[in-house]
């Protein structure tokens, strides 16, 4: 800006003293040359800060513009990924927990560090870099943060692995938040869930025993996601085995099967977010 100032204050004297030249010469042949001499050399004056100007402003948007690319490609600590603007390129850096099973190329990814928990929503991956990805292992993630019913997500990412130290989060403890508003600080991180009574999976039908469901409707069959519900003072909240984390072969997946409504269970998972906490499990005991 204070470039285009003095450039302002340079035309201005320029034709100050050309006003003066006319007035001085009387009218006379040798005064409109001189009046002539200075009108050229006033555009002259006017192309030059035209350009100046003109350069100063493409080196400023040159500047932003790089300033905007090394900005995307920093990697942002948990705080800084939280406060980010939805739909804007993020990079972290976090530790693999859990994967859902590849598939095309693609693989979703439980992260956490000390600070908090992330979802990495279908990541380009092959398959060979799939098997690299066991829990501890720390990566560097860039895609776009991104909400889906409640859900903080990255998602359209790619990764690479970083050789070094490994991280694996113990689980928090979060039963007293449930119903709470500070629960979905710890949205993504692995957690647990200590003395819930297990409910009836469909209430409305009017069944009283049945525990669980194949899909969140009854729709689905052997293989597909379990829902069941559990509740704490009085309330009753819906858990997930989501198939892709935890499949048919898996002890937790039996271990939901067979439930029976009314039985005090411990839990472990992922608290993951749809339309409220709908936590991702991975480990249900029975206690009582």
């Amino acid at each position: 800006m204070k470039k285009t100032l003095t450039t302002v204050l340079a035309l201005s004297m320029t034709f100050i003293m050309a006003f003066a030249l006319v007035g001085c010469a009387g009218g006379s042949t040798s005064g409109e040359t001189t009046a002539e001499t200075a009108a050229e050399s006033t555009a002259a004056v006017e192309s030059t800060a035209v350009e100046t100007t003109e350069s100063t402003e493409a080196a400023e948007t040159e500047t932003a513009s790089e300033e905007g690319t090394a900005a995307a490609g920093t990697v942002l600590s948990y705080d800084e990924y939280m406060a980010a603007e939805l739909d804007t390129e993020v990079t972290v850096e976090a530790y693999v927990q859990a994967t859902q099973s590849w598939w095309e190329d693609t693989i979703t990814v439980y992260a956490q560090d000390e600070n908090g928990g992330y979802f990495f929503y279908n990541l380009a991956c092959s398959e060979e870099d799939a098997a690299n990805l066991v829990p501890g292992t720390k990566i560097r993630v860039t895609g776009y943060k991104s909400e889906w019913s409640g859900e903080v997500e990255i998602i359209d990412g790619s990764f690479e692995i970083i050789e070094g130290d490994e991280y694996i989060a113990p689980p928090l403890d979060v039963t007293n938040m449930l119903g709470t508003d500070d629960l979905i600080n710890y949205q993504n991180q692995f957690v647990e869930f200590k003395g819930l009574t297990v409910e009836p999976a469909n209430p409305d039908s009017g069944d009283t025993t049945t525990a669980f469901l194949y899909n969140y409707d009854g729709s689905g069959s052997e293989g597909d996601d379990l829902y069941f519900n559990a509740s704490y003072n009085g309330q009753t909240y819906t858990f997930v085995i989501e198939s892709y984390l935890c499949d048919s072969s898996t002890e937790v997946y039996s271990a939901v099967k067979n439930l029976q409504v009314g039985q005090t269970i411990d839990m472990e998972g992922f608290l993951y977010w749809y339309e409220g906490v709908n936590p991702h499990i991975t480990s249900v005991t029975v206690v009582e």
